[in-house]
């Protein structure tokens, strides 16, 4: 796992020079969400909240994010995706996706679903998060 982690981490610097991992994931679900709190993130990834506050700091600094009021909480800020956040994001999605077929393109059909099925059933387990 600690490889695995090691290799996620890498290749996202190799895909985009000023992403992370942690603020690839971070883009992405705000995409997924169509933007949400900050404390929202913190809570859906377990993470300190000033953890996230310096990651959404650099995105904001690499203009990747934007703040905008809630409209039906104008005390509350949501952070949105801008258009150069979701080119980014879609520039290293493909990219990803492109090195997992090369990596995966020589595997046989039954290994890959064996595979599938394994991430899945590792991804179901609740965490503590989740708990």
């Amino acid at each position: 796992m600690t490889i695995f982690a090691r290799r996620a981490r890498a290749s996202a610097g190799r895909m985009h020079p000023e992403l992370s991992l942690v603020s690839y994931t971070l883009l992405g679900h705000l995409e997924e969400r169509d933007g949400c709190r900050a404390t929202d993130l913190a809570a859906h990834y377990a993470l300190d909240k000033s953890t996230v506050s310096r990651q959404v700091t650099a995105l904001e600094r690499a203009a990747l994010v934007e703040r905008r009021l809630d409209p039906e909480d104008h005390r509350v800020q949501v952070l949105h995706l801008t258009e150069t956040g979701r080119q980014i994001l879609a520039q290293v999605t493909v990219s990803r996706r492109a090195a997992f077929r090369e990596r995966l393109a020589n595997w046989p059909e039954e290994d890959l679903a064996r595979f599938a099925d394994y991430l899945m059933r590792y991804n179901a387990w609740p965490g503590p998060q989740e708990s």
